[in-house]
């Protein structure tokens, strides 16, 4: 049985791309998932997944929904077909050529490099010597862009964050734990992107300690010992965001923790524990690509906080530096700022006049 996603908006609109949830996967690939993900219990061993990391699982598992939400927006999911059959060439062939044409060449590496690996974990028996070539052939062809072309201004990735935990909240048909989820991330790209702190301290946000309600106003606070340049780091976060913290501690957090979570790190996985901090790189690149289209890593979320302040604020030339929590403001300018270019291209777009 073929099924397909109810069409939206016009016809010449552009096909709404999504990871389709696990709960609308073909019943045979939901069941191999869920066993694959299956822990180990006393002397019983584990599911073949049941070894990575839950954030590691949870990337495999968008990855494939965003493959299945394809068959489904081009009226090929079957719904009643074995474990990973529809991997196949006929589908993953037309299925790269449409992230070649929304997605940067690293991007489509990443998405056919992990369709195969849980391709092998859910359907161990099936050949995808063809799918390695062709992750081999996308490896080859991979031209990381300049980190200048993935600058993006301060204000659009929160307001990208903020939207994505409007989504969560309103869309319909979505479990708790994938809302849950949903407003984790907005929160994460939200939070970052105003408060530019390093990956290690981000990932290791604890609640009462390193961010701290007082008076009414959220606080990133960090000693000297826990940070890179030996000062103490303290910020005021907006009260805009403090909401959003709020409401994802009193509601969301809980459903992450299974209610009964013992640790007070402020970023959890479904199951309760900590994000690690070699992971929580990930899942931002990878909301931001969901939300920005961009694939922007946590150290750009620094770059564009140098560079919006220089163009918002040119007349506080250290607004940057202290921002990012350099001792120096060469480091910002050298290594961050882009705002003198972006201004020229300005200037340029002004001063030519175009040819009739």
């Amino acid at each position: 049985m073929r099924t397909e996603r109810p069409k939206t908006g016009s016809a010449e609109s552009a096909p709404s791309v999504r990871a389709l949830p696990v709960a609308l996967w073909p019943s045979a690939d939901k069941a191999a998932w869920k066993a694959a993900c299956r822990p180990g219990v006393r002397l019983k061993r584990g599911g073949a997944a049941s070894h990575m990391r839950p954030v590691t699982q949870e990337i495999l598992t968008k990855r494939y929904g965003y493959f299945l939400d394809f068959l489904a927006r081009s009226k090929q999911l079957d719904l009643g077909g074995d474990a990973g059959a529809q991997v196949t060439w006929d589908n993953v062939d037309p299925y790269v050529e449409e992230l070649k044409q929304r997605v940067s060449s690293v991007t489509v590496y990443g998405s056919i490099q992990k369709l195969r690996r849980i391709t092998q974990l859910i359907a161990p028996d099936r050949d995808v010597v063809w799918l390695m070539e062709i992750e081999r052939d996308l490896f080859s062809e991979m031209r990381p862009k300049s980190k200048w072309d993935l600058v993006v201004l301060t204000e659009i990735i929160i307001e990208a964050g903020l939207t994505l935990i409007v989504d969560a909240e309103t869309a319909k048909k979505l479990t708790k734990l994938t809302r849950a989820r949903m407003v984790r991330n907005g929160l994460m790209q939200t939070l970052l992107a105003a408060c530019p702190m390093r990956r290690k301290n981000f990932a290791a946000l604890e609640i009462g300690r390193s961010i701290v309600k007082l008076d009414g106003t959220w606080w990133i606070l960090f000693t000297a010992a826990e940070t890179k340049e030996k000062r103490a780091d303290e910020r005021p976060i907006e009260d805009y965001i403090g909401k959003a913290i709020d409401k994802y501690l009193q509601t969301y957090r809980p459903i992450l923790g299974r209610g009964k979570s013992a640790t007070n790190a402020f970023w959890l996985a479904e199951t309760g524990e900590a994000i690690a901090e070699s992971y929580i790189g990930e899942l931002i690149t990878e909301t931001a690509c969901l939300t920005l289209g961009i694939p922007i890593n946590p150290h750009m979320f620094r770059t564009a906080a140098a560079t919006t302040s220089a163009i918002h604020a040119g007349d506080m030339p250290h607004l940057g530096s202290a921002i990012l929590h350099h001792t120096h403001p060469s480091v910002t300018l050298e290594n961050y700022n882009r705002a003198s270019s972006i201004g020229a291209g300005r200037a340029l777009s002004l001063e030519v006049v175009p040819v009739v």
